[in-house]
């Protein structure tokens, strides 16, 4: 999730009918610590919202599932250093440059694959995704993968890791992923495609883009979503510019100090704004699924009875 500064509510896309779903969604989220709090904007409620197709109670268990994994995961505090050696041949980098919609772009290269641990993989994938996230524009909640296949060949799949990395992003982040482009992906990866699509929803799998750089009419997927002086020569532009680990680290590490600030100020101004709920739950990370639902059906009884009492509303602010 992002810290998202707009209120939702007051954008003419979100029916008023979404809007009230909103507000259901938070009422059942009941009153959150600051610490988690900055992750129940309305815009990021909506995003669960679109992932669970407006269905409110799938869609707080969703969130209530994000933040008991941010609880525990603590993604926000991954820095560099941490992840550097995973991030040493370029397997996925930040791009220089954004797509015509002003997009972050994330680069991946599987057959610079230079780790065998799951678990450090997914360390690494988490902390490219946070950082995807915080350099996005005010006005954007998405971003763009370019997946290169130069050079890949078997060895570079795994079964393990490609489930996990589509489960943290379909859980963790949705509505997050705009467009993947699969660029030049070789012929013997069509049936791993067959292996892989089962992990993604359908939504997901239906913003994977298939791209060869001999066919003009793939080729038109990327002249409409690039500048191609800025894209990367790679995948069919102009640019030279290629992944400097050194260069890369720096801008990384200026990053990681923007981080707690990113957060903090969404954490401060969230305090200020803590919503008093008598019918509403605190967060509780220990409890489990039924326990969740249980909370959720008394709430629900007992706004039955509040008869035209106004629902108490959180003001989300960055």
């Amino acid at each position: 999730m992002r810290a998202d500064s707009k209120n939702e509510s007051q954008n003419p896309s979100i029916s008023k009918e979404q809007s009230e779903k909103i507000n259901e969604v938070r009422r059942l989220l009941g009153p959150l610590p600051s610490k988690l709090s900055i992750y129940c904007s309305d815009a990021s409620i909506s995003r669960y919202l679109r992932a669970r197709n407006w269905n409110v109670k799938k869609a707080t268990k969703m969130i209530k599932d994000t933040l008991k994994w941010r609880l525990e995961y603590k993604p926000e505090e991954i820095r560099w250093d941490e992840v550097a050696r995973e991030a040493e041949t370029g397997k996925i980098y930040r791009s220089n440059y954004a797509d015509k919609h002003g997009r972050t772009v994330l680069v991946m290269r599987p057959s610079c694959q230079n780790s065998k641990s799951t678990k450090s993989q997914i360390r690494f994938f988490v902390y490219c995704m946070e950082n995807a996230v915080m350099n996005l524009p005010q006005n954007q909640e998405e971003m763009v993968w370019l997946i290169d296949f130069n050079g890949y060949n078997l060895s570079n799949f795994s079964v393990k890791s490609t489930r996990e990395t589509a489960r943290v992003l379909q859980e963790h982040y949705p509505e997050r992923l705009g467009v993947a482009i699969l660029y030049n992906p070789p012929k013997f990866f069509e049936p791993f495609w067959t292996v892989v699509k089962p992990f993604l929803e359908a939504k997901t799998a239906n913003k994977v883009k298939f791209v060869y750089s001999d066919d003009p009419i793939t080729k038109k997927i990327m002249e409409d979503l690039f500048d191609m002086d800025e894209l990367e020569s790679a995948f069919g532009g102009k640019s030279s510019a290629g992944f400097d680990i050194n260069k890369y680290a720096e801008k990384m590490r200026e990053d990681d100090k923007k981080t707690p600030s990113f957060w903090e100020k969404g954490n401060a101004c969230e305090a200020a704004h803590q919503p008093s709920l008598a019918t509403a739950t605190r967060f509780d990370p220990s409890k489990s699924e039924s326990d969740m639902d249980n909370s959720d059906e008394k709430a629900d009884r007992s706004s039955s009875h509040e008869g035209d009492a106004e629902p108490a509303q959180m003001t989300i602010c960055q």
